[in-house]
């Protein structure tokens, strides 16, 4: 139980700093592209390193190790951590559910029949480095048990988030290099099987496997969450490469990659945003109303069923009104809604639009979901 407690406060920490960081890049990203200075910085990410620009390595290359370790996490929690055990691990699974499907479903409905349609994946990501720097500021006046909640939904809507991008949101495929890639998953299964403890066996293999990946028409990002899935964890004598792994990739991840991609892709001029009037119009909706209320009736919802269902239980001091208050902090989609935009979009007025919309989401949802926590807590104490 010690360790347990140990490794969550770390995890809180690491994502609180990175978290902190991360809203500096964002401020940078927004002055660079506001005062005059966005033309230089869009040349310095056209810049071609090798075989692609310096925006397609942070988006395609540095964010597969973002979902690298999105998947050792997930791995994680589902064989030792919190959602290991039946009963621990039903309510935040149901939460995230709701929270994926609502956002979406409004999403949808709000852009129907429209050239937009194709974003109903941007409403449904949560961004965790955000949510969690909130939560580590209020954590006096959070129960633990709602901060470990937050933890596990923001997880499972990783997951969701992964499936969402392998599935809907790949290109048309070429055989040849998904059969390599495959290829290259089954050798690292196999290391896994004859317990091979060397991480270099899983992640040269990876390497290759992400080139494969990223010319078969499944973005390549899905190479880091495979070669999650195939590194060991329980080892007899006691050695577990993930682990080392997750210790390996937490700080440079939360404090580089995570607001690398953020600097890259938040440098969104404010001003002609307003004047091409770019928020009154379908796409904007879509991501305003499915992150701000679709997110907290999805998570409320499904987690209020889950329970009346008694196929979970609300943890004890955690009260309705601060569950509530989670689903309006997991409507900060931020990096992860921005990665869904691109991915949804090819028009760059298209992923302006979203990403500027996003922005002014996320900051009304980590707003609310503050005021709100806060309230509850002093209304309750």
């Amino acid at each position: 139980m010690i360790t347990n407690l140990k490794q969550f406060a770390e995890f809180i920490r690491s994502y609180a700093t990175g978290g902190g960081i991360l809203i500096a890049c964002v401020i940078i990203s927004l002055l660079v592209a506001n005062f005059g200075f966005n033309d230089p910085f869009n040349g310095v990410l056209e810049t071609t390193i090798g075989p692609y620009t310096t925006l397609a390595w942070i988006n395609d290359g540095l964010m597969a190790i973002f979902f690298l370790l999105v998947g050792l996490e997930i791995k994680d929690e589902v064989l030792n951590g919190e959602l290991s055990d039946k009963q621990s691990a039903t309510l935040p699974v149901f939460a995230a559910i709701g929270g994926m499907l609502i956002p979406a479903a409004i999403y949808a409905l709000i852009n129907l029949n429209t050239a937009t349609g194709k974003g109903w994946g941007i409403p449904m990501a949560t961004d965790i480095a955000f949510v969690v720097a909130i939560i580590s500021v209020i954590k006096s006046r959070v129960p633990q048990s709602l901060q470990v909640f937050i933890k596990a939904l923001a997880i499972v809507d990783d997951l969701g988030a992964i499936l969402v991008i392998a599935i809907f949101y790949s290109a048309g495929l070429h055989t040849t290099y998904l059969l390599l890639a495959l290829a290259m998953f089954i050798l690292q299964l196999i290391f896994n099987r004859f317990n091979v403890r060397y991480l270099a066996a899983y992640l040269i293999p990876g390497v290759f496997m992400w080139y494969f990946i990223h010319h078969s028409g499944i973005h390549a990002t899905v190479a880091g969450v495979l070669t999650a899935m195939a590194i060991p964890h329980n080892i007899k004598l006691g050695f577990s490469p993930l682990k080392k792994l997750i210790h390996l990739l937490e700080n440079p991840v939360n404090f580089i990659i995570v607001p690398l991609f953020a600097l890259a892709n938040s440098n969104i001029n404010i001003v002609e945003s307003l004047a091409g009037g770019n928020i009154i119009n379908p796409l904007s909706a879509g991501i305003l109303f499915g992150l701000l209320l679709g997110k907290p009736i999805g998570i409320t919802l499904f987690s209020w069923l889950a329970v009346k269902l008694k196929l979970s239980k609300l943890a004890d001091g955690v009260k309705w009104t601060q569950v509530w208050g989670i689903g309006q902090l997991a409507g900060i989609g931020f990096t992860m809604s921005i990665f869904m935009a691109l991915l949804s979009f090819a028009d760059v007025e298209l992923q302006s639009q979203a990403k500027f919309t996003i922005l002014v989401t996320s900051l009304s949802a980590a707003a609310i979901g503050y005021i709100f926590l806060v309230r509850v807590k002093r209304t309750t104490t």
